[in-house]
């Protein structure tokens, strides 16, 4: 375990050393585009992207008509100042059935191969598809036939797609657009481009301890800060009803407890923490994956305590919180 924990710390070292190589060491001049350590997100071959279709998936992405009330919007659980999340522990559903997990944030999501905290998706559409159908209630024909009897969504529709609205259209523009909220331009990203100034002295400790004492690069790689892999942290252990979390996807009981890695860029925005929700704070969050997690059959070998001080932790914390995306976001006007 040590030797392959070893070598992974090896390649996160590697993959750092030469992303900053790449990049430029002069800070950005006034008016330069933003910088991101992330390349753009690849669209599936079935789900090329182009502007018109953006400008349409964000339209749609902040329109209440898609749910099946009509008063529910798929931005009424992910918002742009809460991380593309909605800060509570659990969120309700269209028709007020409280959800069982905390809303994921939509940071990144175009970088993932599996969706949900269980994974239970292999696409991207598909994650959008059955949250339609389930977190606003739709019926995605009567969406579709509704939006059709607006002349601005259906000239838009018209021109993306050559077809009036239909589910798939809806889905595939709510995914493209879905893929271009990337966490971009934070004061690290800055800071590895030269700007050494960009952030704070406990920023800069608290990297070195993310990628060496707390050994948090091992699940959480430089420049995405996350995978798409999944690992019990003993969250599930001792709760009255537990979440059997991957199980549910793969049957496969060394599964059970296991939750699928999220990405760190931007984690400062969306408190609470957790699958669960139960970690309030960024240092809590740290607190308990640095103190091993609490114990659990299935519980992943590279999680255990790492000794980390409190003033460490709060250390690792002010490198997470230099993650944050700093990019503008402005709401759509609707036909």
């Amino acid at each position: 375990m040590i030797s392959m924990y070893a070598a992974r710390i090896g390649v996160v070292a590697l993959v750092t050393g030469l992303l900053a190589s790449c990049v430029s060491q002069q800070p950005n001049p006034p008016g330069a585009a933003r910088m991101s350590a992330l390349p753009a997100a690849s669209h599936p071959a079935d789900n090329p992207a182009s502007p018109a279709k953006l400008a349409l998936g964000k339209q749609l992405f902040v329109d209440k008509r898609l749910s099946g009330s009509g008063q529910m919007a798929c931005q009424g659980c992910h918002y742009r100042n809460l991380g593309w999340t909605d800060a509570l522990v659990l969120s309700k559903r269209d028709d007020g059935k409280m959800n069982t997990r905390h809303t994921p944030s939509l940071y990144n999501v175009g970088y993932q191969s599996a969706w949900y905290w269980d994974g239970r998706s292999a696409t991207l559409e598909a994650q959008v598809l059955a949250a339609w159908r389930n977190q606003i209630g739709a019926d995605p024909e009567k969406v579709a036939t509704a939006l059709n009897a607006v002349p601005g969504y259906a000239s838009q529709f018209n021109a993306v797609f050559g077809t009036g609205a239909t589910p798939d259209a809806i889905v595939k523009a709510l995914a493209s657009y879905l893929r271009t909220l990337v966490s971009t331009d934070s004061a690290w990203d800055r800071y590895e481009s030269g700007q050494r100034n960009a952030v704070s002295n406990d920023a800069i400790k608290g990297f070195a301890l993310f990628n060496g004492k707390g050994r948090c690069s091992a699940c959480h790689t430089p420049p995405y800060y996350g995978n798409s892999t999944f690992y019990n942290t003993g969250l599930e252990q001792g709760k009255a009803t537990a979440d059997p979390g991957r199980f549910n996807a793969t049957k496969k009981p060394e599964d059970t407890g296991a939750f699928k890695t999220p990405s760190l860029r931007s984690v400062a925005l969306s408190a609470p923490y957790f699958h669960d929700g139960s970690a309030a704070t960024l240092e809590d969050a740290v607190r308990y994956m640095a103190g091993g997690g609490r114990p659990d059959p299935n519980k992943s070998p590279l999680l255990a305590p790492t000794g980390l001080t409190e003033t460490e932790i709060m250390r690792v914390a002010a490198f997470l919180r230099s993650l944050t995306s700093e990019e503008l976001w402005e709401a759509p006007a609707l036909p």
